[in-house]
């Protein structure tokens, strides 16, 4: 049961944002994942949640912005995305969620 644990604090959130959805396209979805995930604990949790099976996982850090917050300068967090590539023919239905 620790591993399915493990899978939900790797993969966050979906990304449903314009280049995601183009990017559905050629089968591939977005995840806001972990920041100290690697590309394998990714692709076993989107294997093991979604059922389906994963090809490739390209990763890219987004650097917090840094932002005025009540006239003091604040930063946003940072946010790591993961580019999943599912096998052809394969899907994930984000909207009906986990």
């Amino acid at each position: 049961m620790a591993t399915a644990a493990r899978h939900y604090d790797t993969i966050l959130a979906p990304m449903i944002t314009e280049k995601a959805t183009l990017l559905s396209e050629q089968n591939k979805v977005v995840f806001r994942v972990a920041i100290d995930s690697t590309k394998d604990e990714i692709a076993a949790a989107v294997e093991a949640l979604f059922k389906v099976q994963v090809t490739k996982v390209n990763t890219l850090i987004q650097k917090g912005k840094t932002k005025r917050f009540r006239g003091r300068p604040g930063r946003r967090i940072d946010v790591k995305k993961a580019i999943v590539t599912l096998k052809e023919g394969q899907s994930i239905d984000i909207t009906t969620g986990l």
